[in-house]
């Protein structure tokens, strides 16, 4: 059995929409695009460092899809990040089966909690979840969660999707690494003491 870990960016007050680009998600009459970019890069590295060096596969949602295929799918092959990206096996959410052109991509839809549990029943490496708000709701309600692997930005936005809501079921959590930016931004990752014991 492999775990599954999301990979989030938030604000101070929870909140995930939108942290790198102006134009990124709008959804709602969000305006606060970008409140990640003055510890940006800083935390780029550290995510490089600490999520990505080791071999994941990727679980997303279809519009954080449709945002990577579009900024990663074409990359020169020097860029490190890009490679990564591009050589993991995608695992994409969706409502109705569509195409997929970026490489190493396949569909998932039907009973997502249950095609979700049975993805990680196989083996392979580590699942991570970017971005997806909305795959991360249903993930929260199915208790399907082994790693929270968060990225908290000293800024208060006020709205937005938080990474939190109210579909999210108790569960306790162990602080398993930990680290702190120059900037202010801090790295905190946990483990679900269920998955950690089962």
């Amino acid at each position: 059995m492999r775990k599954l870990a999301i990979l989030t960016f938030q604000s101070l007050d929870g909140v995930m929409q939108a942290p790198s680009v102006p134009g990124e998600d709008s959804s709602g009459g969000f305006t606060n695009g970008g409140w990640a970019r003055d510890c940006w890069e800083e935390v780029m590295a550290q995510v490089q460092r600490e999520a990505m060096d080791q071999p994941y596969d990727l679980l997303l949602g279809r519009k954080t899809y449709d945002s990577f295929a579009s900024s990663f799918s074409n990359s020169e092959p020097e860029n490190p990040v890009a490679a990564r990206l591009n050589a993991a096996k995608k695992y994409v959410v969706c409502s109705s089966e569509r195409e997929l052109e970026w490489q190493n991509s396949e569909i998932i839809c039907g009973d997502i909690p249950q095609q979700i549990a049975k993805l990680k029943q196989q083996g392979g490496p580590i699942l991570q979840v970017h971005g997806s708000w909305k795959l991360i709701q249903t993930l929260l309600m199915h208790k399907l969660i082994d790693e929270f692997r968060l990225w908290t930005f000293p800024v208060i936005i006020g709205s937005g999707k938080r990474v939190f809501e109210t579909g999210a079921v108790l569960e306790s959590l162990k602080l398993i690494k930990n680290e702190t930016n120059p900037s202010g931004a801090t790295m905190s990752f946990y483990t679900s003491i269920a998955s950690a014991t089962a």
